[in-house]
């Protein structure tokens, strides 16, 4: 896998892999950009949420009728001395429809042991949640 990333100016770049769509990253202000595109740490918790997304969805395949909405919401906590890592990170997958909160626990497990390459990559803690039509389902 190859990915460009290619300097705009300022602080901000555009990421380019082989899937040919494009990424546009850019520093806070804070930092001398214009905050005109995603940070790249955000990129992280958004590459993270994606990968195991995809994982989960592919498991409960059979079951994607009865979901009407998915939302992973992700929280990471960093370092406060440089680098600035994630030092923790929380998942939490809200998601509305008739399907069992077991299976979606099962799909998660299963995606973050065996098929999520981002999760695999990340030194950080990570920890899930579930929350099935407004309800928190605890961890069988």
């Amino acid at each position: 896998m190859i990915v460009t990333t290619t300097w705009q100016g300022k602080r901000a770049f555009t990421s380019v892999g082989d899937s040919g769509y494009p990424v546009g990253m850019d520093a806070t202000a804070a930092y001398g950009g214009d905050g005109k595109g995603a940070t790249p740490m955000e990129l992280v918790l958004a590459g993270l949420a994606g990968c195991i997304g995809i994982d989960v969805t592919m498991i409960l395949n059979r079951f994607l009728e009865s979901i009407r909405h998915m939302e992973i919401v992700a929280d990471g906590a960093r370092k406060e001395e440089m680098p600035t890592g994630f030092t923790a990170i929380e998942l939490t997958f809200k998601v509305d429809g008739d399907i069992e909160g077991f299976r979606i626990w099962k799909a998660i497990e299963l995606g973050h042991k065996k098929y999520c390459a981002v999760s695999d990559s990340l030194k950080a803690d990570i920890r899930y949640k579930v929350v099935l039509n407004g309800e928190e389902v605890p961890q069988a």
